[in-house]
């Protein structure tokens, strides 16, 4: 079992940045790919990146590659997604997720209850 909580989210005006934190929960954290994904207002929820169990692979989604990177520290059960040259239109409610490795939902079993993040025009 890993419990999920985000924090750092906040509101930023356009070409700032933000770091969001994801701290988990339980001795098998550093068992799983952890992912970042995240939700618009009436959209659907949709991948961000994610991170390999020991940090040695990474996959962004086309919409934030170059100005994102995810990280992890195993031994601090911890997965930070640093969000530099942001936009408008990356406005939305950003979750973290614990699961194996991959770009869909269904690939993680474990969900947080999200941090907003506002980016100001």
């Amino acid at each position: 079992q890993v419990q999920l909580v985000e924090s750092g989210g906040g509101l930023v005006q356009a070409g700032g940045s933000l770091r969001l934190s994801c701290a988990a929960s339980g001795r098998t954290f550093s068992r799983y790919a952890m992912g970042w994904f995240r939700q618009a207002p009436g959209k659907e929820r949709e991948f961000v990146a994610v991170i390999a169990w020991d940090g040695g692979y990474t996959y962004y989604a086309d919409s934030v590659k170059g100005r994102f990177t995810i990280s992890r520290d195993n031994a601090k059960n911890t997965v930070t997604l640093q969000m530099n040259s942001l936009k408008p239109e990356d406005t939305a409610l950003y979750y973290c997720a614990a699961g194996r490795l991959g770009t869909r939902q269904y690939d993680y079993n474990y969900w947080g209850q999200g941090t907003q993040v506002t980016v100001s025009s």
